[in-house]
């Protein structure tokens, strides 16, 4: 792999973390609800189920989403289904009034970061994405594993960027909803976006 590849694949692979999605919806949401640090430390778990997706990819087993359409349309299904249950939680929501980063109830990264991971886990067409876009910055006649885990570990490190921009303005964001009436209204703005990808996944067909 070569310099001239790099400079190819790192602004196009920025873009594609920093397309607004599922996961960094819930950035924004968790850091405006909990705070910045949180919201970050969540990312571990979006981090961690990309990083498997890779590794498939590398191996080549994502190849077994392409011709099993029963497990694909199994995964994108429960993935949507968490997706509209992340939404009737933000809905049902009630604006909190406590001291915590973002005025929420206390909740520890763990279950902020378990969610990140399921959903990122539960949309078939990340692994799909990974299987069609890496390979076209690695070169079959150079050593495959290393180009793919460089070429992953510069995605991971470019979506560590993303995840922390957009939880940077969710964190902007907190004294624009600092009444609880704007509060709710953010809480189910974000519940609608949820549910449209939901939808989205849903609908989605594989290419």
């Amino acid at each position: 792999m070569d310099f001239s590849t790099l400079i190819l694949f790192v602004p196009a692979c920025f873009a594609l973390n920093m397309a607004p999605g599922p996961n960094n919806l819930l950035s924004v949401s968790n850091a405006t609800r909990y705070g910045f640090r949180r919201s970050c430390l969540a990312g571990a778990g979006r981090l961690l189920a990309f990083a498997g997706m890779i590794a498939l990819a590398s191996a080549g087993l994502a190849a077994v989403l392409h011709t099993s359409e029963l497990l694909f349309y199994g995964i994108k299904t429960a993935g949507a289904a968490y997706l509209f249950y992340l939404a009737w939680q933000l809905w049902r929501a009630q604006p909190g009034t406590g001291a915590d980063d973002g005025g929420a109830p206390a909740v520890g990264w763990w279950p902020l970061a378990r969610q990140e991971f399921l959903v990122a886990a539960g949309n078939p067409k990340a692994i799909l994405i990974f299987t069609a876009f890496l390979p076209q910055f690695v070169d079959p006649a150079g050593a495959v594993a290393l180009q793919f885990s460089v070429l992953g570990a510069l995605f991971l490190l470019l979506e560590v960027v993303a995840m922390a921009a957009y939880a940077w303005m969710g964190a902007r964001m907190q004294r624009w909803f600092a009444q609880p009436r704007g509060k709710k209204i953010f809480n189910r703005s974000c519940a609608g976006l949820l549910a449209g990808a939901g939808m989205g996944l849903l609908l989605s067909r594989r290419t």
